[in-house]
C-alpha cells in the first residue's frame, strides 16, 4: 500500500508512475490528497483542543485541592464544552476510513525499469538460454504423452472435483514429488530456510500481501470460517512477518516453501488451458525474501539468476522477460517472468514470475526494522516461483519424449529414482 506522506510530496511522480500501470482512476489521487488535506486540519483542531482539556484538568486538580471548588467546577463546565467541540471534529474517523479506502485501490508504482506497454507483447526480453529439442516422428503434447503412460488422469479428477484438479498417478505423482525435493534442496542449498506454512489464510493475511481487496474473485472463500484457500506460497510465508519488528542485522530474511496453490482462474477458457497449461489446484515452491530497502533490486537480480540456474539444470529452452506496466501484477513494482518452450505445442510457457514489491506489502503486514540511526523503516518484500510444476512438467514431458520413453534431467535421477519414464 502506498503511503500518504510520499504521496503528498511526489503528487506528479505518483501520477505518472500509475499512468505506466494504465492506471484507470488517477482522479483517486486528487481526492485523496483532498481528503487528507481535511484529516490535518481536524487533526491539528483536535490536537489542540486536546491539549487545552489536559491543561484545565491539571489547573482543576490544583484548585481542588487549594479548596476553591466553585472555580474547580466553573473550570470543568468548561472542559465539558471543549469535550463537545472535539466531538464536532469527530469526522476525522472517518475521513481515516475514506482515506484507506483509497489506498487500497491503488497498486504500487512501477519502478523507472518497467517498459511501457499495455499488452504481454509488450513485455522486454532480457535474455534467452538453452536449444530447443528435435522431436522425434510423431511427437505428441503432453495430454497424449500421460494418457499414454498412465501419469496423469484428467478425466478422474474431473470427476472428483471439477474441470482443473488432475489426478496424479504412479509415475507422474513420483515425478510430482521427485521436483519438489529437487527445488526444496536446490533452495535451501542457497541459504534459504524451508517452511512449511498452512494452506489457508485469514482475512488479515490475504489483506497484507494485497490479495484483498484486488483479487477476492480469484480466491477460493470457506465462507463460514472467513479463510482463503491460498493461491500461493507467498501469502502465508510473507505474513510470518506481519506486525513484527525485526533486527537490520536479520536481513534479509530468505524462505522457502512448497505448498499446493488454489485459483479459481475465472473465465479461462480454450485450448491455451488444455491439460497442465492452466489448473485450479497446482503445485509449486516459492522463494521469498525480506531485505533492506537500499538492496532490493540486487536482491532481485540475485533471485532472477537463481531461477536461471534452476532452469538450466533442468535443461529446458527459456527466456526472461521484464513485464510492461501493463502486464504487471496490482502489487508489484518490477517483476521478471520466465518462460519454457514446448516444442510439442509450439509455444512459451510461463513458469516463474520473480517481483520486488518494495514497502508496498510491508506497509500494509508493518513488517519494520530500526536502521543504525535508530529510525524506523519498512523493509522490502520479494518473492518468485521455483518452480510452478505444471508447465515446468508439461515441458519436460514434451521435450524429451523419445520413440521409447521420456528422458529425464540428470538432476532428476536420484530423486525419481530412474534416469526415464
Amino acid at each position: 500500500m502506498l503511503q500518504v506522506n510520499f504521496i503528498r510530496q511526489h503528487v506528479e511522480l505518483v501520477k505518472e508512475r500509475l499512468a505506466v500501470k494504465h492506471f484507470g482512476q488517477p482522479e483517486l489521487v486528487d481526492e485523496l490528497l483532498q481528503l487528507d488535506e481535511r484529516r490535518r486540519k481536524l487533526q491539528f483542531e483536535r490536537d489542540e483542543l486536546q491539549g487545552k482539556v489536559n491543561a484545565a484538568s491539571k489547573d482543576i486538580g490544583l484548585l481542588m485541592r487549594e479548596g476553591k471548588k466553585a472555580e474547580a467546577e466553573s473550570l470543568k463546565a468548561e472542559v465539558a464544552a471543549i469535550k463537545g467541540r472535539m466531538d464536532d471534529v469527530s469526522e476525522l474517523d472517518g475521513i481515516e476510513r475514506s482515506i484507506n479506502d483509497i489506498l487500497v485501490q491503488l497498486p504500487n508504482l512501477p519502478s523507472v525499469q518497467v517498459p511501457a506497454g499495455r499488452t504481454p507483447a509488450d513485455n522486454e526480453v532480457v535474455r534467452e538460454g538453452g536449444e530447443t529439442p528435435v522431436l522425434p516422428a510423431g511427437a505428441v503434447p503432453h495430454w497424449d504423452l500421460v494418457k499414454k503412460y498412465d501419469l496423469i488422469d484428467f478425466e478422474l479428477g474431473n470427476k472428483i472435483t471439477g474441470s482443473g484438479f488432475p489426478v496424479y498417478k504412479g509415475k507422474g505423482a513420483k515425478l510430482q514429488r521427485a521436483l519438489i525435493s529437487y527445488f526444496l534442496d536446490f533452495n535451501t542449498s542457497e541459504g534459504y530456510l524451508e517452511v512449511m506454512p498452512p494452506h489457508m489464510v485469514n482475512e488479515a493475511s490475504a489483506y497484507g500481501t494485497g490479495q484483498l481487496p484486488d483479487k477476492e474473485g480469484q480466491m477460493y472463500h470457506a465462507v463460514a470460517d472467513n479463510f482463503y484457500l491460498i493461491p500461493t506460497a507467498e501469502v502465508p510465508v510473507t505474513n510470518i512477518y506481519r506486525d513484527e519488528i525485526v533486527k537490520e542485522s536479520e536481513l534479509p530474511i530468505m524462505m522457502t516453501a512448497y505448498t499446493p496453490c488454489f485459483r479459481r482462474e475465472a473465465g479461462s477458457y480454450g485450448k491455451d488451458v488444455r491439460g497442465l497449461n492452466r489448473l485450479h489446484q497446482f503445485d509449486k515452491v516459492e522463494l521469498v525474501q525480506l531485505v533492506h530497502p537500499d538492496k532490493s533490486y540486487d536482491v532481485l537480480e540475485e533471485m532472477v539468476l537463481h531461477v536461471e540456474k534452476l532452469i538450466i539444470s533442468l535443461g529446458l529452452p527459456y527466456r526472461i522477460l521484464r513485464l510492461c506496466g501493463g502486464d504487471m501484477s496490482f502489487t508489484s513494482a518490477l517483476t521478471y517472468d520466465f518462460e519454457v518452450y514446448s516444442a510439442a505445442q509450439e509455444k512459451w510457457l510461463e513458469v516463474s514470475s520473480v517481483s520486488n514489491f518494495e514497502n508496498y506489502q510491508t506497509n500494509r503486514m508493518k513488517i519494520r526494522f530500526k536502521d543504525s540511526t535508530g529510525k524506523m523503516q519498512l523493509v522490502h518484500s520479494l518473492n518468485g516461483s521455483s518452480m510452478a510444476l505444471p508447465r515446468i512438467v508439461a515441458a519436460l514431458l514434451e521435450n524429451n519424449q523419445t520413440e521409447d520413453g521420456i528422458d529425464l534431467p540428470e538432476v532428476l535421477w536420484d530423486y525419481f529414482g530412474a534416469k526415464k519414464i
